[in-house]
């Protein structure tokens, strides 16, 4: 099947959508242009058409096509880190690239940098206060709001497939986790490996190991 995209606002009209705030936001001597973003703004949307396609959520899509609104706070936090990051994997000016991270933080208060390489398909689910450092990630991957991704002495973590971080929770440092696992709300996992099939629940001190069988019903097909 043939998956399409029935979009708020067409590439141009994301294009300049997105200039506009841009200019606004930061009204320096650098006024970004719609054309300066078509490249990028093309490929992500693409890029966004594959991820999308994978939830399964009628606000997401339909049955028959990806839906993209980008008055969906959710679908345009997810949309300006893919426009931001396809913009510096194209070689965009880095300035632009900051913009676009910068707009992502004022507008829904998430911290995903251009640089950072999230997977193909995942998903943000209100992501207030969410910051996801240079981890490695894998497909299906989830973040609530007040999530954390990061490092400790330099050693970013590691997941695997269908990883859900629940509101609060923060992976960092050295750790590996498996496929199928979730971070329960307000836990933390500290240089710590997680089999597959694991929920977390706590702090590394007092953290609850329980089984959890198989990803996430968000995804079509759970995710196969």
């Amino acid at each position: 099947m043939t998956i399409r995209v029935r979009s708020s606002l067409d590439a141009r009209g994301l294009a300049a959508y997105a200039a506009a705030q841009l200019n606004a936001h930061f009204p320096d001597s650098h006024v970004v242009q719609a054309d300066d973003l078509m490249s990028a703004v093309t490929v992500a949307l693409s890029r966004l058409e594959h991820c999308f396609s994978q939830v399964d959520n009628k606000y997401f899509f339909d049955g028959e096509q990806v839906v993209f609104n980008h008055l969906h706070g959710d679908q345009y936090a997810m949309w300006l880190y893919l426009l931001s990051n396809e913009l510096f994997r194209q070689g965009g000016p880095a300035s632009t690239c900051s913009k676009l991270f910068l707009l992502n933080k004022a507008l829904h208060g998430l911290d995903a940098f251009y640089e950072v390489e999230l997977p193909s398909i995942f998903l943000f689910v209100h992501p207030l206060g969410t910051v996801l450092g240079r981890g490695r990630y894998s497909d299906y991957f989830i973040a609530y709001q007040r999530c954390g991704v990061g490092s400790n002495r330099d050693i970013y973590p590691t997941f695997g497939r269908h990883v859900t971080l629940r509101p609060g929770s923060a992976v960092l440092g050295r750790c590996a986790i498996g496929d199928n696992c979730q971070i329960a709300t307000e836990s933390l996992v500290l240089d710590r490996d997680l089999p597959d099939n694991t929920l977390y629940i706590g702090s590394p001190k007092t953290a609850t190991l329980r089984r959890q069988d198989g990803p996430l019903p968000i995804w079509r097909a759970n995710g196969a």
